[in-house]
């Protein structure tokens, strides 16, 4: 037996029932798996509701304040369609970022049959997840709130109630995207309506009173500021994860790539699913763009992709078998 230079791990022999596959419950079955994916955290559960009532507030105030009594019908036409239908992107990428599977790892898989499956090859090392007992692919890691491995794990995000993965990521973006742009749309016509308010008289730029329109007005002002910066650094941080081809965990534990990267617009292709088009912006468009091998390289089967390569330096309590 070759013994494995990681001091973290205990050797253990190659048997499939050292990695304990009795204790694990196998995998749900097909009919099972397909329901909605929902992570109830109370604290995730809140901060979405939160999220919505947000977006919701600042369609109020855009509306019933700043448009609705405005004298200009085709300025308060224009900017309504416009802010309106950001904000409808919004909230449907927040829901499919929300209810979509981030790339879970099939909970249970680590049995005695499933290990042997594999056949794994000499020098060939595979990770168990103690916590949710299956095999974990290359790059997934455990998430303590959905209680699941997720390939491609960026972070949780409260927010979204939801991991950021592999599959799920495009809509993350376009959340951070649209939130950005509907909270500049604020800023803008805050300030365009503070101005034209100065001008005449406040009794007349409002259907509310003074002192109450001022109230919304700060606001609403505060709140876009607020999440502009917030989702212009998020949006940032995930085009640069997508186009380094290195999640936030990855990134933050300085880990040695061990994976082949897809890299700047390849990268942005892999994860919008597919050559660039309207369907990027469109939180309704499922991904539909699978990596492929470059020509003249040989296929990777099920089982291999199954192999990791690399140790996670930072889980201690995975267990390691490794085949002599």
């Amino acid at each position: 037996m070759m013994i494995t230079p990681i001091h973290r791990f205990r050797d253990i022999e190659r048997k499939p029932e050292y990695l304990q596959p009795d204790k694990c419950v196998p995998p749900p079955s097909r009919s099972s798996s397909g329901m909605m994916w929902f992570i109830r955290d109370g604290c995730g559960i809140a901060c979405a509701v939160i999220t919505w009532f947000l977006i919701f507030y600042a369609d109020f105030v855009v509306l019933l304040v700043m448009l609705l009594p405005s004298r200009d019908f085709i300025y308060s036409l224009i900017n309504g369609i416009v802010f309106n239908t950001l904000a409808f992107l919004a909230v449907a990428s927040h829901v499919r970022a929300m209810l979509t599977d981030p790339g879970a790892v099939p909970k249970g898989n680590a049995t005695k049959e499933f290990i042997e499956s594999l056949q794994l090859k000499p020098g060939q090392v595979v990770y168990k997840c103690p916590k949710c007992c299956s095999i974990k692919p290359d790059r997934a890691h455990h998430c303590s709130v959905c209680k699941r491995c997720i390939r491609k794990m960026d972070h949780h995000c409260p927010w979204v109630n939801n991991c950021v993965g592999e599959n799920n990521q495009k809509y993350f973006v376009l959340f951070t995207m649209y939130i950005a742009l509907i909270s500049l749309h604020a800023l803008i016509m805050v300030g365009f309506h503070f101005l034209y308010c100065f001008e005449e008289d406040w009794t007349k730029c409002s259907s509310f009173s003074p002192p109450t329109t001022v109230i919304l007005l700060i606001l609403l002002c505060f709140e876009a500021l607020l999440f502009l910066i917030f989702t212009s650094v998020m949006f940032g941080t995930q085009v640069h994860s997508i186009c380094t081809d290195e999640t936030g965990i990855e990134r933050l534990k300085n880990q040695e790539p061990t994976w082949e990267k897809v890299t700047g617009w390849e990268g942005m292709k892999l994860a919008f699913g597919g050559e660039f088009s309207l369907r990027w912006c469109s939180p309704f468009s499922d991904l539909c763009c699978k990596e492929t091998p470059p020509a003249g390289t040989a296929t990777v089967s099920p089982s291999e992709m199954m192999v990791e390569e690399a140790f996670d330096q930072f889980s201690d309590q995975e267990v390691v078998v490794q085949v002599c």
